[in-house]
């Protein structure tokens, strides 16, 4: 490779200028004067009249470190917003940029501090290191250049070095700093998402990985290769032993995810690239480097969780192999642990858990993650409580924090006073005593005191909720989610796969009934077996039954294999976001179809087939005397309901507490439907969150719903509240509390609970 004025810049040029910033950057002075000389030898060695690093500060501010060419002037003065000019879009999007007339760009932004309004071309690089943009380092030229890949490849290897001998200087760790500063000392309150429920309290440990690298240019790339080879086999080998352990070797969708994780290893694409990375200069510790930065950059520009559990599993694997290559301990050893753990990670990858002592961890909380992330389903296996996508939680937290975690609401608590603590432990006790007045009433009929039978049911979408069935007392399922089975998987799984799936769930429900949900995908639940389209209001957009039935050779597959695993059993099928009667219609017709096809084969069919919606849209209820008489049960998707009756997403922090469940117009709402459907004979199940909450619940029974289906934990204490409950006063009181103009009636059903001795 040559640049403008003929000079080598292939990887013996590169090579070279690497050797030199180690010297410099090992040699005397202060980190300002070795940054100074960095720039002016990157410039000199690419031929460019600029060479700038800029360093992240706060997490969003670019500011300019050391410059050879701009203004001396414009040092530590400029500072660039992520996601401003191009130097915030290479920072932003985490990727190169390398244009010929970088003043035509869109991002482009002029700062006259600078004085770059003479550079034409531009080529930057993140500086990046555990998956985090660090910075970002550029070069401009006067003339107009076209950079070749190979020269974006040379600055991204320096950008590599110098993450490393930078972090290594505790210069990035002295300027890049904390949005609270010294404020990080302070208690604090940080909210997310529950991906497994439960309470905790222990000792902040931050998820290290240990990974600094050290040699990046390979000096005999042929011993290279033989070292990745070598490591790659030594990190199979160590995955098999971890699948063989006690905790994780029973069956469910845990196994089959690290099974899956497993087989990651094997990916040849990924090897493909490596073993390219290697023959082009790179160590083998670099070229996995050289990998996971494109793999991170690619899951951020990737919303879809399905794909970005593969490729965080891709990103996991990296880091294993990082171990491997480097010998070091992949078991997080005991004696250097607290007794009591709250891990706290960015993310995590499935195997990443597994190398933390079960017994010392009391809970995770991530930066990302979702319900459906690899993470979180071994997470719900071994029983941890998890919390996902707590903005902030790795910049605020410190190693050796008391950490707080109420796996009920999403908060987590940091560095709490010492009555915070003891009333958090108080509340835990509290709640264990709870559990255990509970459990008592476990294998005791759901009636409450005047007679009245609440049937009470279970939400399930994997394996490991089935042991729920019969330990907490359940009656049956009354939703299961059969798409999140799917969303583990590499691709949509053919009649047979599905009629595996399906049969097991019902051989685990021992003849109780279960109620198939078909396919509840699209809005941010996209899988990848077609093509999707961005939507700006996925949860009202293409979805659902409206998937079903515009690519209905989807929803037959569905519907045959439910028929096959069902042979001479009963069978209950739910049609998801039904819209109008007309659409319950056409999926009813298709699921006929298969039945004719079942008995033109001469298959056996199910002893029985039941046939209901889901009522998530208004609409729909306004049709109820026409589909009623068409269905055999109906269920109320009480989240979806809820978010549409008030127009208000429910995933939108600033709208999360703004509308209430429990206000007169949702509970008159759920009356109407519950009086329409008793006139019918139709059996009316709440399925969403209210089913799961003893106020909410109690509500729904008082509004006229006789069968609620919920999480399997929170069936202990809905039952204690049904059997505590008379019925008939509950309706006449809501009767009236539902001409109240409030904006909910939750706290005059607190306290109708409280004055009864209702447990809520």
């Amino acid at each position: 490779m040559t640049g403008p004025s003929g000079t080598d810049h292939g990887w013996a040029g590169s090579r070279r200028l690497l050797r030199l910033l180690r010297d410099l950057m090992k040699g005397s002075g202060s980190s300002q004067t070795r940054l100074d000389k960095v720039v002016d030898l990157i410039a000199q060695d690419i031929v460019a009249e600029v060479c700038s690093i800029y360093v992240m500060r706060a997490g969003s501010v670019l500011e300019l470190f050391a410059t050879k060419g701009l203004k001396p002037a414009a040092v530590h003065k400029l500072r660039i917003r992520v996601n401003q000019g191009l130097v915030g879009l290479i920072a932003a999007q985490a990727r190169p940029v390398a244009l010929a007339d970088a003043q035509s760009h869109p991002n482009f932004a002029y700062f006259p501090e600078t004085g770059e309004e003479v550079y034409q071309s531009l080529m930057g690089v993140p500086i990046m290191r555990g998956g985090r943009v660090l910075g970002v380092l550029v070069v401009q030229n006067r003339t107009q250049r076209n950079y070749t890949e190979e020269e974006v490849e040379v600055l991204e290897t320096v950008a590599m070095v110098l993450a490393e001998l930078l972090a290594g200087d505790r210069l990035l760790d002295l300027t890049a700093g904390t949005p609270g500063g010294e404020g990080g000392v302070m208690p604090g309150r940080l909210s997310g998402m529950v991906l497994n429920e439960g309470l905790a309290i222990g000792t902040a440990v931050p998820h290290q990985r240990g990974i600094v690298i050290t040699q990046v240019v390979a000096e005999d790339p042929d011993a290279e290769l033989a070292r990745l080879d070598g490591a790659l086999g030594e990190m199979r080998d160590a995955l098999d032993v971890m699948l063989a352990r006690s905790e994780v070797a029973r069956d469910g969708e845990h196994r089959e995810v690290l099974e899956t994780y497993r087989m990651f290893a094997d990916d040849r694409g990924w090897l493909r690239r490596m073993h390219d990375a290697v023959r082009g200069g790179l160590t083998a510790e670099a070229a996995v480097q050289k990998i996971q930065n494109e793999t991170r950059a690619r899951m951020a520009a990737i919303k879809d969780p399905y794909l970005r559990a593969r490729l965080a599993d891709l990103d996991d694997l990296g880091n294993r192999l990082l171990h491997h290559l480097l010998r070091l301990d992949e078991r997080k050893r005991d004696e250097d642990l607290p007794a009591d753990m709250v891990l706290i990670a960015a993310d995590l990858g499935p195997a990443e858990l597994l190398d933390y002592d079960p017994g010392r961890l009391r809970a995770v909380v991530l930066e990302h993650g979702a319900p459906t992330s690899h993470v979180a389903i071994v997470a719900r296996a071994l029983q941890i409580p998890m919390i996902g996508r707590c903005a902030g939680i790795t910049t605020e937290v410190r190693e050796g924090d008391q950490v707080i975690v109420d796996g009920e609401t999403g908060q987590v608590l940091l560095r709490p006073s010492e009555a915070v603590c003891a009333g958090f432990v108080e509340s835990m006790a509290a709640k264990e005593r709870q559990k255990e007045a509970f459990r008592a009433v476990r294998d005791l009929p759901a009636v409450s005191r005047d007679g009245v039978d609440v049937t009470l049911l279970i939400n399930a979408g994997l394996m490991i909720d089935l042991p729920h069935l019969e330990e907490g007392g359940a009656e049956g399922i009354g939703l299961y989610r059969t798409e999140v089975p799917f969303m583990i998987r590499d691709s949509f799984p053919d009649v047979q796969t599905q009629t595996d799936i399906y049969s097991r769930i019902l051989d685990a429900a021992a003849g109780k009934t279960v109620v198939f949900r078909t396919l509840d995908v699209g809005g941010d639940k996209v899988l990848p077996y077609w093509g999707g389209h961005d939507e700006e209001n996925p949860a009202m957009g293409w979805r659902a039954i409206r998937i079903g039935l515009d690519r209905p050779a989807l929803l037959r597959r569905q519907l045959r294999a439910l028929l096959h695993a069902a042979a001479g059993r009963s069978l209950s099928v739910m049609f998801p976001m039904v819209s109008d009667v007309a659409e319950f219609d056409a999926a009813r017709e298709l699921l006929q179809r298969e039945i004719d096809r079942e008995r033109a084969f001469g298959d056996r069919l199910p002893a029985d087939i039941r046939v209901g919606a889901m009522l998530e849209v208004p609409a729909l209820a306004l049709q109820l005397p026409q589909l009623l008489p068409r269905c055999d049960f109906v269920s109320l998707g009480t989240n979806d309901l809820v978010q549409f009756l008030f127009a208000a997403d429910r995933n939108n922090p600033r709208l999360a507490r703004r509308y209430d469940s429990l206000s007169p117009a949702v509970l008159t709402f759920v009356r109407d439907i519950a009086r329409q459907a008793a006139e019918h004979g139709v059996p009316l199940t709440a399925c969403g969150e209210m089913a799961g909450h003893p106020v909410e619940a109690m509500a729904l029974v008082g509004c006229g719903v006789r069968r609620l289906s919920m999480a399997p934990q929170a069936i202990d204490q809905v039952k204690s509240m049904v059997r505590a409950l008379e019925v008939a006063p509950l309706q006449d009181s809501i009767k009236q509390l539902l001409t109240l103009p409030d904006h909910s009636i939750r706290e005059q059903l607190r306290s109708y609970a409280s004055d009864r001795d209702i447990p809520i």
